[in-house]
């Protein structure tokens, strides 16, 4: 398979599950998204979890119909956005709370190891 078909299935792919998980900000797994935001953030944690979803449905829009020209820049983007939220998995892990299976510290700092490669996945396949 070419490193280009890789490269773009893998883009379609992200962009698909960033689209899902912010639609299920939204609706199903809202609860459940209100366990990662960390205390020190300003806002309801609420309205934190639908912004933050919000944001995953741009941010998938983008990777799957942005222009040729552009993909580096949203891949950037999509990269700056899991190294942001990155302190809700740390909160979670930290504080303990149980969301998305993830009921054990030793899940939860698994879950940890899981965000650079989602930073690592949307730079390559936007290169």
């Amino acid at each position: 398979m070419k490193v280009n078909t890789i490269k773009k299935t893998a883009r379609i792919l992200l962009g698909a599950n960033l689209i899902f998980a912010g639609i299920s900000h939204l609706s199903f797994a809202r609860k459940a998204f209100r366990a990662q935001v960390p205390e020190f953030v300003p806002l309801k944690k609420d309205d934190t979890v639908v912004y933050s979803g919000f944001a995953e449905i741009a941010l998938g829009s983008a990777l799957l119909f942005a222009p040729k020209k552009y993909e580096s820049i949203v891949g950037k983007v999509a990269g700056l956005f899991f190294t942001a939220v990155f302190p809700g998995n740390v909160a979670q892990y930290t504080h303990h709370r149980n969301s998305f299976g993830l009921n054990t510290d030793g899940k939860r700092l698994g879950r940890l190891f899981f965000q650079p490669l989602l930073v690592y996945w949307a730079l390559k396949s936007t290169a």
